[in-house]
């Protein structure tokens, strides 16, 4: 049974869907993940609800601070199908508390034309509107104000250029699948966009 089979079946709930996506092999994990369609992520997205809180350290596991952890993402927006495929890359700061924050950017086919949508993720505990989301949000209205890993493109602000029609005041509320994948649902200015992506940890 694959997780697209799974997610067809109403009675299927996310800790099935964990146990399966656990069992598989990186490529077999990906190559299941990305296929899924908007409907499929959004059925994932709702019934990921009742995982496990999903917390910081899922995008990096133990790499040291500066040093950069990369996510495969298959995101649902009206784009032909390469053009959907981007990686989300995650770094703990430099001297920051491992719990406090992330820094990351979008690396993808569309990076060079559109920009690296620098984010800092956070958990949201203490934001009432926020927690039902999902327990991390990918804040694009912050970008890092330290030092980023080597070789990562310039920080900028999400305003710039081509940049504000894609991450300008979005942020991305995060939840758990399983022990490599989890489920991002977007919204803009507050409003949920009904666009949704899945991450695969490398």
């Amino acid at each position: 049974m694959s997780l697209a089979d799974l997610l067809a079946s109403a009675s299927t709930d996310i800790h099935t869907i964990a146990r399966h996506l656990d069992a598989l092999s990186a490529d077999a994990r990906w190559g299941e993940v990305s296929v899924l369609e908007r409907a499929q992520q959004r059925t994932l997205y709702e019934r990921a609800a009742s995982a496990p809180a999903i917390e910081l350290g899922h995008f990096v596991g133990d790499a040291p601070p500066r040093t950069e952890v990369i996510h495969e993402g298959l995101n649902t927006l009206p784009l032909p199908g390469p053009l959907r495929r981007f990686q989300k890359r995650f770094a703990r700061p430099a001297g920051g508390a491992a719990d406090a924050r992330l820094f990351g950017y979008n690396e993808g086919p569309t990076r060079r034309l559109v920009g690296p949508g620098y984010f800092v993720a956070v958990p949201t505990a203490g934001q009432a509107s926020w927690e039902p989301r999902g327990a991390v949000v990918v804040d694009y209205f912050r970008v890092p104000d330290g030092p980023v890993p080597d070789g990562w493109p310039k920080v900028v602000p999400n305003e710039w250029r081509l940049q504000r029609f894609v991450y300008h005041q979005t942020r991305d509320f995060m939840r758990k699948v399983s022990a490599h994948v989890s489920i991002g649902a977007a919204f803009k200015k507050e409003r949920p966009l009904d666009h949704y992506f899945v991450l695969c940890r490398r």
